[in-house]
């Protein structure tokens, strides 16, 4: 019986082993594909690492989700979310998902960087949530092409948003931003309201640009297969918000009528 119950455990291991790989030239798992989505960055209203984490737990609760663990945050990872920021997670750890390596942040290695269980529960980091079904906005995005919009579009947006949308598609193509509508407060240097666009896993290189009021960007064009937008609002006026759409493609046969690039070097 003992025997049996080995060769049917190892069985289960071999087919979880196997579900794990490329899919469509996409790195995931398939089994948690769909649950990993539901992993997302938070960080305060007032900037990077400002949550305590009891702050933190309620940060999720307050979108309906909780604080990830560690499996979900690694799941995630495979498919391609790529955070270069500390933050909380389930238990009181802290740590952050590195999909690329790089000398900003990761120490030169892929995985989950693991500050272990924090003794002192008053450090403050960002925050790492989970909600499969119904967060705010963001997400993981693994398709050829998609319409990306504002919580609430064509109706306003909401005050205080801080979403991350992680765009990966197959290694050796490229991604076209192309924007369809843009109604965000308007101020001279968008600090209020804005959407941001970097040619990187996340938002610290390859900064694109910072968008707001309602004149359409250019299209833009990423260097490689990833791509991160940011959406910021802060806690007076709001607008319509934005809609846009990106298309992946090959390099070699070119995205139908572009009208702009950027290099791959960060502009910040």
């Amino acid at each position: 019986m003992h025997r049996w119950a080995l060769l049917w455990t190892l069985i289960l291991l071999l087919k979880e082993a196997q579900s794990w790989g490329f899919r469509n030239g996409i790195f995931h798992n398939s089994i948690w594909l769909e649950q990993a989505a539901g992993v997302y960055h938070r960080e305060s209203r007032k900037g990077r690492y400002q949550l305590t984490y009891k702050e933190a737990k309620a940060v999720c609760k307050y979108e309906g989700g909780t604080l990830a663990t560690y499996d979900q945050l690694e799941a995630a990872r495979q498919i391609g979310f790529h955070v270069c920021a500390a933050g909380w997670f389930d238990r009181g750890r802290v740590g952050y998902p590195i999909v690329k390596a790089g000398t900003n942040c990761g120490f030169g290695r892929v995985g989950i960087v693991d500050y272990g269980y924090r003794l002192n529960k008053s450090e403050k980091w960002d925050v790492y949530c989970y909600n499969p079904n119904s967060k705010e906005c963001g997400g993981i995005l693994t398709e050829q092409q998609k319409i990306i919009q504002s919580p609430g579009f064509p109706e306003e947006y909401q005050d205080e948003l801080i979403c991350y949308w992680h765009i990966r598609v197959r290694l050796g193509q490229r991604i076209r931003l192309h924007f369809l509508e843009l109604d965000v407060e308007e101020d001279t240097s968008c600090l209020a309201d804005y959407l941001e666009v970097y040619d990187s896993y996340d938002d610290v290189s390859g900064f694109a640009g910072r968008f707001c009021g309602d004149n359409l960007p250019d299209d833009i064009i990423s260097t490689g297969n990833v791509m991160t937008l940011k959406f910021l609002s802060d806690a007076s006026v709001t607008a319509g918000g934005f809609q846009l759409q990106y298309v992946a493609f090959d390099p070699s046969a070119g995205p139908q009528n572009h009208t702009h690039s950027f290099p791959a070097v960060p502009l910040h």
